[in-house]
């Protein structure tokens, strides 16, 4: 049987039944969409656009790309939080000629031809069923934290066609569907028999985990960030989940041994994806890092290492950033750069952070996601985020945020403690200059600790 060419198409034929998309402020059952719409009128019109998808709640915004894909000739993903001059620079940027959005306002002067509200719950439509006439596009943006961001082109078929079938699973996620870690678990949820549970704007650790229990999701997903922030809230008793999978950022052995700990029943793995490449593999034997048997191994989706960086060959990757010919930097086997880098260590690569986040200490080069790993692996620390100063004569001295665990004192004590098991660890120039003690660790839109500012 041949793969549905719309997300309509994939939960039609009685595969919605009872199944929904719940967050706090809405219920949305899949059966429903043979027969309604969260664009009502709009739905027509908005046939082969270009589609700037701008709403902020969850729930709608899963409708919209339901109604949407296979009818628009490109639905354009734009995280919640963007201002109107962002989003403007993104419908310009994308060829955007219609905007689907909630809320009162729909930016009068948003340059796009097409307003188009995203309403719950769904509004019948004149006539049952609907047909996806084309192959619609999915632009998804990278970070664009610090400047104008780079769109990137897939397809349902990149997005969904390394997802095999499944048994019954209920999912949960902590991820905005927004971003790609999100959207996955959005399509493997559609994909499979169950629900998806999923946060709203501004709800706390509690609520949500209270969700995720009374709906009995087995399976729920998010970065190790989140996990981190389960396992300092005291709330995880909430939640008794079959399957727990990190992705988004590295997973180091202190969240894999918390989660094991709490959740004795639970299959645990944290996966390697990116917006770029798509989902890699995913590793299930709850230790950091991956087997260096991995790499140069053949197979549909293919990895190897040059120069300590990772690198993927897969055709579930991204066809291409928008505006641009291919998806570069390409090497000539096709393989690319994902700019993360690893080290082998003993029989396992293990994953020391990005190529771009390297703190340059008198010409020693440090990568503050290896130095994390060595703080997180201390009794007295729940989590840390390492940065730089910097210094007239190194150029850069690191130093470290860290939440301690319960029981600690934030003293002298403490960090001489930390530091000297980081002396055991880690490269002198790589042990951290100073500690500070703090509550809490920012965390970015995407579910990842915010390493700017």
């Amino acid at each position: 049987m041949s793969e549905p060419s719309s997300l309509a198409g994939l939960i039609g034929g009685g595969l919605g039944g009872e199944r929904v998309i719940a967050t706090r402020d809405h219920v949305l059952r899949l059966g429903d969409f043979e027969r309604a719409s969260s664009l009502a009128s709009d739905l027509d019109l908005l046939r082969d656009k270009s589609v700037l998808l701008a709403v902020r709640d969850m729930a709608k915004a899963a409708a919209a790309l339901i109604d949407l894909d296979g009818l628009a000739r490109r639905i354009v993903l734009c995280p919640p939080g963007w201002e109107p001059e962002r989003l403007e620079g993104a419908a310009r940027a994308t060829g955007s000629d219609a905007l689907v959005y909630d809320g009162d306002d729909p930016c009068a002067a948003f340059p796009a031809a097409l307003l188009a509200p995203c309403r719950l719950p769904l509004t019948p439509l004149p006539r049952i069923g609907r047909a996806a006439m084309r192959e619609t596009e999915w632009i998804l943006p990278t970070s664009g934290t610090t400047g104008p961001p780079k769109f990137v082109v897939h397809t349902l078929e990149t997005l969904a066609g390394a997802i095999g079938e499944a048994p019954l699973q209920h999912w949960a996620t902590f991820y905005d569907i927004r971003r790609y870690g999100g959207l996955q678990i959005l399509l493997r949820a559609l994909k499979g028999r169950g629900s998806l549970v999923l946060g709203s704007e501004g709800e706390d650790v509690r609520s949500l985990l209270s969700r995720f229990g009374e709906a009995g999701a087995t399976h729920i997903s998010g970065t190790p960030t989140h996990w981190r922030k389960v396992l300092m809230s005291g709330e995880g008793g909430r939640i008794d989940p079959q399957y727990v999978r990190l992705s988004g950022e590295i997973a180091d052995d202190a969240v894999l041994g918390g989660l094991r700990a709490l959740y004795p029943r639970a299959r645990i793995e944290h996966a390697y994806a990116s917006t770029e490449v798509g989902v890699v593999f995913a590793v299930s034997d709850e230790r950091a890092g991956f087997p260096a048997s991995w790499v140069d191994r053949t197979g549909e989706i293919r990895t190897k290492v040059v120069d300590g960086a990772f690198r993927v060959r897969s055709p579930y990757r991204a066809l291409r950033f928008l505006q641009e010919p291919a998806l570069s930097p390409l090497d000539e086997d096709g393989y690319f750069d994902t700019g993360d880098m690893v080290e082998m260590r003993g029989d396992r690569y293990l994953f020391v952070g990005r190529r771009s986040g390297v703190i340059n200490i008198g010409g020693l080069k440090v990568h503050p996601e290896e130095v994390e790993a060595a703080l997180n692996v201390e009794p007295a620390v729940r989590a840390s985020k390492v940065f730089s100063r910097r210094n007239p004569i190194t150029g850069a001295l690191v130093f470290a945020d860290v939440v301690l665990r319960e029981g600690f004192r934030a003293d002298e004590s403490s960090e001489r403690e930390i530091l000297a098991g980081c002396r055991k660890r880690l490269a002198p120039h790589a042990v951290p200059v100073g500690l500070r003690f703090v509550a809490d660790l920012p965390m970015t839109d995407s579910g990842k600790i915010a390493r700017n500012g």
